[in-house]
C-alpha cells in the first residue's frame, strides 16, 4: 500500500510530513532515506523506462552504423550510439538501488522489458528508413528528450539528478550530430531535401506523442501530476510539448520545410500554439508493443541478451 498523507498510522505520518517539507524545501532525497511507497515505485517506473529508451533508442540509429554516407558520418554515428547505452547503463543503476526493498536488481527489470511489462519510449518503436530519419532522430527527437530532462534537473530525487546532469550534457553534442545530418542534406540536391522532408512528415505525430496527453489518463490519476507533486519535475506535457514548438518550429520553416499539420499557428492572445492533437490511440498501440518495429527491436534485444549471457556469468562474483 502506498503511504500517503491520508493513512491512519501516526508514525507514517510524521514520516510522510517530514518527508514532504524536505522536498518543499528543495532537498534532495537520496537512496537510503525514508520515502512513501509511492514515490519510489513511481521512480522506478520513470528511471527505468528512460534507461531502457536510452537502450533501445540506440537501436533505430545503430541500422544505420553499417550504412552511413562516409566513414566521418560512421564514426560519429556510432559514438552516439555508445553514448546512448551508457546512459542506459547509469539509469538501471540509479534505478537497481531504488529495488533493493523489493528484493529485485536489474535483471528483472530486463525481464519486465521482454515481457512488456517495462515500456520504452514510443518513438524508439518507429522505423529509421533513410539518412533522413537518422539525422532527424539526433535532431528533433534528442530535441525533444533534452526538453524533458532538463525540466528534471531539479528533480527532487538526488541520483536521478545528478546522473541527469551527465546525459544532458551529452545530449546536447547529439542533437548537434543530428542538426549537423539535416544542414548537410538540407544544402544538398533535391532528392537530399526530400529525405528530409519526408522524416519531418514521418516523425512529426511521434513528437507530438512524445510529451504524452495533457491531461488525465484513462487510469485515474495523472501521471504528470505524481511528477510534479513530488517535484520529480516542473514541467507539464503540454508545457513541455509547446516548449518545443517554440524552439524547433521556426527553424524547420527556415529551412524551407513544410511541417505537416495545416491547422498549426502561434495564438497571440495566449501565446501557444495551436495544432492538430495526434491520434493518441496510438499511444496505446504502442504501449502493448503493437508499434511498427516494436517486436523486431524487443527481439534483437532478447537475442543480444542470451546469447551475451556468458560474459554476465563471467563477470558474476565469486562464492568462493
Amino acid at each position: 500500500m502506498s503511504v500517503n498523507a491520508t493513512q491512519t498510522n501516526p508514525v507514517e505520518d510524521i514520516k510522510y510530513a517530514d518527508f514532504m517539507a524536505r522536498i518543499e524545501a528543495g532537498e534532495k532525497i537520496e537512496a537510503g532515506d525514508w520515502m512513501p511507497d509511492e514515490y519510489r515505485n513511481t521512480l522506478i517506473k520513470l528511471i527505468s523506462m528512460h534507461g531502457m529508451s536510452e537502450i533501445m533508442g540506440a537501436l533505430p540509429e545503430k541500422e544505420w552504423v553499417p550504412k552511413a554516407p562516409t566513414l566521418h558520418r560512421k564514426l560519429g554515428i556510432m559514438a552516439k550510439v555508445q553514448d546512448e547505452m551508457g546512459h542506459g547503463q547509469l539509469l538501471l543503476r540509479v534505478a537497481e538501488d531504488l529495488l533493493i526493498p523489493y528484493g529485485k536488481k536489474r535483471d528483472d527489470l530486463m525481464q519486465d522489458l521482454f515481457t512488456g511489462k517495462l515500456k520504452f519510449h514510443n518513438v524508439f518503436h518507429m522505423e529509421a528508413k533513410s539518412w533522413g530519419d537518422a539525422g532527424l532522430i539526433g535532431w528533433l527527437v534528442d530535441g525533444a528528450a533534452i526538453i524533458t530532462q532538463t525540466d528534471m534537473l531539479g528533480a527532487s530525487y538526488g541520483p536521478y539528478a545528478r546522473a541527469l546532469h551527465r546525459i544532458c550534457a551529452e545530449e546536447v553534442f547529439h542533437a548537434q550530430h543530428g542538426e549537423a545530418i539535416i544542414m548537410a542534406l538540407a544544402e544538398g540536391t533535391e532528392e537530399q531535401r526530400q529525405m528530409v522532408q519526408d522524416a519531418i512528415d514521418y516523425w512529426w505525430e511521434s513528437l507530438l506523442l512524445f510529451f504524452g496527453p495533457p491531461s488525465k489518463d484513462e487510469m485515474g490519476a495523472s501521471k504528470q501530476d505524481i511528477t510534479l507533486k513530488y517535484r520529480i519535475r516542473t514541467g507539464t506535457n503540454e508545457g513541455l510539448r509547446q516548449s518545443f514548438f517554440n524552439k524547433y518550429i521556426k527553424r524547420i520553416l527556415s529551412l524551407g520545410f513544410t511541417i505537416p499539420d495545416e491547422t498549426l499557428r502561434f495564438d497571440q492572445e495566449t501565446g501557444k500554439w495551436i495544432y492538430q492533437q495526434p491520434d493518441w490511440n496510438k499511444l496505446k498501440l504502442i504501449a502493448r508493443n503493437e508499434g511498427p518495429r516494436s517486436q523486431e527491436r524487443l527481439d534483437l534485444r532478447r537475442n543480444s541478451y542470451t546469447n551475451n549471457k556468458w560474459v554476465r556469468e563471467a563477470l558474476a562474483p565469486k562464492v568462493i
